[in-house]
């Protein structure tokens, strides 16, 4: 007897793409930070709304998530376990929610500024991680990404964002599984928590 077919949806920010360094290296660039601030996207954006520079955390994410995107990284083993999984057999879908444009600041293309990055990393190269462009969507709203979960199929979805997997509209036949590497994100249900990404194998093969 075959095994049920998999479909796994994706989504893409802080979960195949993370921006800690990225966002404290900016902010130092920027004269930004103080002492003793952490490598880490929180740790900035927690810093500069306490010292009443929201605003230029906003403007920052603008820039991050648009002309420095190529500099952001992947989280650990995600390249490497998509690529299998592909080469397993298993459909692939990245579904992200991401607005077009920044809320502040210069128009980048966000949508644009992510799939370069998708594609200086190999995720449209057959001989890597070998997804179709018509496998990515960017949706505008969390409602358009909740709605394309269920119109891709996804029998598996992976986020890092308990308000997309347990939202009214989240599909019920589909396994949440939270991206949680620092195991500190509360929900407000049942849902598998992926802590590894070289761990997501063994977790689809799971009864």
């Amino acid at each position: 007897m075959s095994s049920p077919r998999i479909v796994l949806g994706v989504d893409f920010d802080n979960t195949i793409v993370r921006y800690d360094a990225l966002f404290h290296r900016v902010a130092c660039e920027l004269g930004v930070l103080g002492p003793g601030v952490a490598a880490n996207k929180n740790a900035v954006r927690d810093y500069l709304n306490s010292t009443g520079r929201k605003d230029v955390f906003t403007e920052m994410q603008g820039t991050i998530y648009g002309t420095r995107m190529a500099e952001a990284e992947s989280c650990p083993g995600a390249i490497e376990t998509l690529t299998a999984l592909t080469r397993a057999g298993v459909t692939i879908f990245i579904i992200s929610h991401k607005t077009r444009t920044p809320l502040v600041g210069a128009p980048h293309d966000l949508h644009a500024a992510a799939r370069g990055w998708l594609e200086l990393n190999g995720f449209f190269d057959p001989a890597r991680v070998g997804l179709t462009r018509e496998q990515v969507f960017f949706e505008v709203t969390k409602e358009a990404k909740v709605a394309r979960i269920a119109a891709c199929g996804c029998t598996h979805f992976v986020d890092d964002l308990p308000e997309i997997l347990f939202h009214p509209a989240f599909p019920a036949e589909v396994e949440r599984i939270l991206y949680d590497p620092e195991n500190h994100v509360a929900t407000p249900g049942p849902c598998t928590r992926l802590t590894a990404w070289t761990d997501l194998p063994t977790l689809l093969r799971q009864p």
